[in-house]
């Protein structure tokens, strides 16, 4: 595996993969771990969840930088990510014990109750766009319910891959608990039919969970996915156009517009779209592009070469079927992944900025009649992760909530996950949900007990 620095288009280092007898002495390791693991306290979890919020804090620099280097995000927001994963830790530790404390219910048996235990070795297959954050969203949870985590990351942030698994480590995790196996896609999704392997969790493209989930499936094993999004960003006719468009620019680019809940289509009521178009286009246009380990630097490269291509091709295919483009639409001339910040207006369902998933600084301003056609055109999408409402009446937007089709919606906010809240798809998004209470639950068996 090599890593290579998507600022300059050069190679950083080659990781070795791992050899089949190497993958297979691992997994035994994490099975074997996992029989002890399983059987320590919640309070002695939290624990550990505790040093690994350390051990993170104490490497936040040279963690952020790492993963600057590998995949490009502008550097504060790799340090944020490292942060952000510390809270995770901290929430679980807090709360984890809690949630998964028996429940009793009050049936004719003397005692009964439902207990939270465990179901094994849990396979994560990860992204490269959060390349923290999506492996402790996934990982810490699990490890909270008592299950052991193998990772399989992105091949193209190996050297993030091998440090998370020092962060376990250097946190005193017993070897095993925490494994990261570095191989490629085709024999990560073999390891679905390992018994050693209980369940699946995977973050990535659509292909890749519809592969998977078939494989998991014909092996009868529990499966969260989280996939792509084309999250809808509905700005309504009350609005304040001016605050809109701000919002807009750092919903679109957090994370160089690399993200499963980055706002993708903007849907404008008519009476404020050509006054939106314009404040979006001026301060895209304004962007500062550049080496995203210089903290001036607003947008940084894309992750990889085949990203800009994907992109710009979505962008020209999009103007030959009639969008207008405002702003950007080219790559600088510059060495590395980097895309201009672009707009493109008058959009529509039909044209792949509309119906594709697109990743990287591209915005695609649809107008809308009304607010029954605003909310018909997000619907208007066969993803559904998240969505954003934007208006001067907080209750109006709650209510449009109920109809629009997400596993989050947002009103006056910019669309993220947290801890303490579920986090997840429906329709082709994915199915299960991550983090708070619901996430901790999903890798568990709920098991009855009733004694009389």
């Amino acid at each position: 595996m090599i890593a290579v620095n998507p600022t300059t288009g050069q190679a950083l280092r080659e990781y070795p993969e791992h050899a089949a007898a190497e993958v297979e002495q691992r997994l035994e390791t994490a099975l074997a771990a996992f029989a002890s693991w399983r059987r320590t306290t919640p309070a002695e979890r939290a624990a550990s969840l505790d040093a690994i919020a350390s051990v993170l804090r104490r490497d936040r620099d040279a963690l952020a930088r790492l993963m600057t280097e590998e995949m490009g995000k502008p550097i504060a927001q790799s340090e944020a990510e490292v942060e952000k994963c510390a809270v995770a830790c901290d929430h679980y530790a807090r709360h984890g014990p809690r949630d998964l404390e028996p429940v009793d219910v009050a049936t004719d048996a003397s005692r009964s109750r439902v207990r939270f235990d465990p179901l094994g070795v849990v396979l994560a297959v990860m992204p490269w766009n959060f390349p923290l954050w999506q492996v402790v969203r996934a990982a810490v949870p699990a490890l909270m319910a008592g299950n052991a985590v193998l990772l399989k990351h992105a091949s193209n942030v190996p050297g993030c891959a091998l440090a998370i698994e020092r962060v376990f480590h250097d946190a005193g995790l017993p070897p095993g608990v925490f494994t990261t196996l570095m191989i490629g896609a085709r024999d990560a999704e073999a390891l679905v039919d390992h018994p050693a392997v209980q369940a699946v969790t995977l973050t990535g493209s659509e292909a890749a969970g519809m592969a998977l989930a078939a494989r998991a499936g014909r092996a009868l094993k529990k499966t969260v996915l989280e996939l792509g999004g084309s999250d809808a960003f509905v700005v309504l006719a009350d609005a304040d156009p001016a605050e809109a468009a701000a919002q807009a620019v750092a919903a679109r680019l957090v994370n160089n517009g690399e993200s499963c809940i980055a706002a993708k289509r903007f849907i404008v009521e008519a009476p404020l779209a050509e006054r939106f178009e314009g404040l979006l286009a001026q301060r895209m246009a304004r962007l500062k592009i550049g080496d995203p380990l210089d903290r001036a630097t607003e947008l940084g490269p894309l992750a990889r070469a085949d990203l800009v291509d994907a992109l710009d091709r979505q962008v020209r295919e999009s103007v030959a079927r009639g969008a207008t483009l405002l702003t950007g639409g080219a790559r600088p001339a510059r060495d590395g992944f980097f895309y201009a910040p672009t707009v493109l207006a008058q959009v529509q369902p039909g044209m792949p900025a509309f119906d594709e998933e697109t990743f990287g600084p591209l915005a695609a301003v649809t107008r809308a009649r009304d607010t029954a056609h605003a909310i018909e055109l997000a619907n208007h999408s066969s993803y559904g992760l998240g969505a954003s409402v934007w208006t001067a009446d907080p209750d109006r937007g709650e209510a449009l909530a109920r109809d629009l089709e997400a596993g989050s919606v947002f009103v006056n906010g910019v669309v993220r996950s947290d801890p303490r809240l579920p986090f997840g798809g429906v329709k082709r998004s994915g199915y299960g949900r991550e983090l708070s209470t619901f996430g901790l639950r999903e890798f568990v068996n709920v098991k009855t007990v009733w004694v009389r």
